[in-house]
């Protein structure tokens, strides 16, 4: 028998006309006046080796962050080494001098604990969450992988593979390589040009001669900050880490300057990576930003979180919700320890890869044109404050946090005055950091995809345009474009 039910997408076709417009009143309400949160001020103090101890007590949950802070990352990579930091990282839970990979994870599965290591850039980190019951034996472990890491042969070749693996296949995806080029676009040859995860061609020669010095050279106690979060008092902080990273001493060689490498290139640039394969086009726009302990900051969070800082923001509003160009476009600012990037993107069907990056162009032209009004002004500043009360939640977040501000030079009270100093923040603010640092003239364009489809509208509204194929893709060379032989 044939049912002749209408379907209940029909249903709602036919009586969509009963259905009452939208209205404000359906809107959602404005957000409620911030509320003045104190808090936990955290102690700092500084043990006999000249390791910077940052303590955060938190009671009333018998839990535990311990963090260990390494004040260097992705940007100390030597410049044919590439992923470097990140690798030797993750190999400090893959054993040590006196624990197999094996027997480590053993031991937290008993402590009921976590572990996690990094590279990022401008730090790394190892950290383990505990019960505050079981922190010394969490400590003991925990100074054991900073200190004592083996770097067995079998563990770096096993690492490599998974990261070569990785790598390939991220490769396949157009917004990958997007991130990766525009990064070269941006920095050049300086420090944050690089991918901090390394290239098939960087990860590939390491060996572990390079690890062990990396590690012998940053991982020292003048360089390092130990944040301890959670249900655990100064004293007995203090204490625990006396015992376990009291003896720990620096080399006898100073710390290497930072290497300035060449200076980014100041031209703009419009990049197509051409990869016929593609089903999509990745597009990305590009330029410095601002270091973190930049006065404007505040208003720079501010003025990219109208941007594009969520569903609500421009880039998104103008390329998915009114245009169905994307599944979605948004933008990042990081501050880093010097200007790091701000950049914009969005993934669109080929065809439609100009007029994206062309939006993306209109967008920040208009951020840098007129004033925001408050409709924008006031969720935008809401939805910051909130997402970084949220974060202070845990004691993980509440480490990583006031970690941060002791590593780029802030007040490790600064989360006492981060809402204030967002709310602060006017339209004239958002304004003045848009002209100033987010001039679209001089943003750089990355665009991933096959080429053909977009090449003319393309060529129209930018002019000037490098075309590189994708087989002759180098992410080691400023120019992007692998070197020919005699070269």
């Amino acid at each position: 028998m044939i049912s002749c039910k209408p379907s209940l997408l029909a249903v709602l076709l036919a009586c969509s006309h009963l259905l009452p417009a939208v209205s404000a009143k359906d809107m959602p309400p404005a957000p409620a006046p911030p509320r003045k949160i104190a808090f936990t001020k955290p102690s700092k103090e500084m043990i006999e080796n000249g390791l910077s101890v940052l303590v955060v007590e938190r009671p009333g949950l018998p839990l535990v962050c311990a963090r260990m802070l390494i004040k260097s990352g992705a940007e100390v990579d030597p410049t044919d080494l590439a992923g470097l930091a990140n690798l030797t990282a993750a190999l400090l839970t893959k054993g040590t001098e006196s624990r197999t990979a094996p027997e480590i994870a053993q031991e937290i599965e008993a402590l009921g604990a976590s572990i996690e290591s990094s590279a990022k850039w401008d730090s790394t980190f190892v950290m383990v969450n505990t019960l505050s019951s079981q922190l010394p034996k969490a400590m003991e472990l925990l100074a054991d992988l900073v200190r004592h890491p083996a770097f067995k042969e079998e563990e770096i070749e096993r690492l490599r593979k998974q990261t070569l693996d990785d790598l390939r296949v991220s490769l396949d995806e157009p917004g990958t390589v997007a991130r990766f080029a525009a990064g070269k676009v941006i920095f050049g040859n300086q420090p944050y040009g690089h991918p901090a995860t390394g290239t098939p061609e960087s990860i590939g020669r390491m060996g572990r001669d390079a690890i062990v010095r990396l590690h012998r050279t940053y991982y020292r106690p003048s360089n390092a900050i130990l944040v301890i979060s959670g249900d655990i008092t100064v004293q007995q902080a203090l204490e625990l880490t006396r015992k376990y990273f009291g003896d720990w001493a620096d080399p006898s060689e100073p710390l290497p300057q930072r290497r300035d490498g060449e200076a980014a290139a100041p031209d703009r640039r419009v990049v197509v990576i051409d990869s016929p394969a593609a089903g999509q086009a990745a597009v990305m726009l590009g330029k410095t930003g601002i270091e973190r302990s930049a006065s404007d900051y505040a208003a720079g969070e501010v003025a990219n979180g109208i941007l594009g800082g969520g569903y609500s923001s421009r880039l998104n509003g103008e390329i998915r919700v009114k245009r169905g160009l994307s599944y979605g476009a948004g933008s990042v600012l990081e501050a880093r320890r010097l200007p790091g990037p701000f950049m914009a993107s969005a993934q669109t069907k080929n065809l439609s890869a100009a007029e994206v990056a062309s939006l993306m162009i209109q967008e920040m032209t208009r951020l840098s044109g007129a004033v925001v009004g408050e409709e924008e002004l006031v969720p935008r500043k809401a939805a910051l404050t909130g997402e970084f009360a949220r974060k202070l939640e845990t004691n993980e977040g509440f480490a990583s946090t006031v970690g941060g501000f002791e590593l780029h030079g802030l007040p490790v009270d600064s989360a006492n005055t981060f809402v204030e100093s967002v709310e602060s923040v006017t339209s004239g603010d958002v304004l003045s950091f848009a002209r100033k640092h987010l001039q679209p003239g001089q943003s750089s364009i990355v665009i991933v995809g096959r080429a053909k489809d977009f090449r003319e509208p393309l060529l129209k509204a930018f002019k000037k345009v490098e075309f590189i194929r994708k087989d002759e893709l180098d992410l080691n060379e400023a120019t992007l474009k692998r070197k020919s032989p005699a070269n």
